[in-house]
């Protein structure tokens, strides 16, 4: 019997950044398991090139990549989500739309490196950390036996997964 695919959703308020690149490394890292999806509360309607030099320097895919709306992905028709996971506090801390199927959420965020300020080798060295934080945690998360784990338990292996290095979570917040 094939092993489910899932559908994972990264969620940010611009999906310029941080959305694209979980995006991208999901789709690479996980293919096969993980169908990788990216959206935003206020979409700017374009990628930050930092986040698509970075993606292309360490050989992620970036064709089709493009700065969209979360209302994609809560109406009709749209892919089921198995899990919403935000990027960036405030997406984290705005209302989602009702996902339907019930999607396991968590919140993973990083700083923004879109938000850096100063020379071009400063915000790519921003971007680069962050392309580096997002893999740790897609790394850690792809490597958890989803068909072998029961929802009870995955949700604080989640919320770990967040608070990992990097994480704009405090690490002794509950979750």
């Amino acid at each position: 019997m094939p092993e489910q695919i899932y559908n994972v959703l990264f969620l940010c308020t611009g999906n310029t950044a941080r959305s694209i690149l979980a995006e991208s490394i999901l789709a690479r890292d996980g293919a096969g398991r993980f169908r990788a999806f990216s959206a935003g509360s206020r979409p700017k309607g374009t990628v930050n090139p930092f986040a698509l030099k970075v993606l292309e320097r360490f050989d992620y895919p970036t064709h089709g990549m493009r700065s969209k709306s979360w209302a994609e992905f809560a109406r009709a028709g749209a892919p089921k989500m198995d899990f919403v996971f935000t990027v960036c506090d405030n997406a984290a801390s705005e209302v989602c739309p009702v996902w339907p199927g019930q999607p396991m959420s968590a919140h993973w965020g990083i700083e923004d490196p879109a938000a850096v300020e100063g020379t071009d080798i400063e915000k790519e060295a921003a971007f680069n950390q962050a392309f580096r934080y997002l893999r740790s945690r897609i790394d850690a998360f792809v490597s958890l036996p989803l068909a072998s784990i029961d929802k009870l338990a995955l949700g604080p292996k989640l919320r770990d997964i967040g608070r990992m290095q990097g994480s704009t979570t405090p690490h002794d917040k509950a979750g």
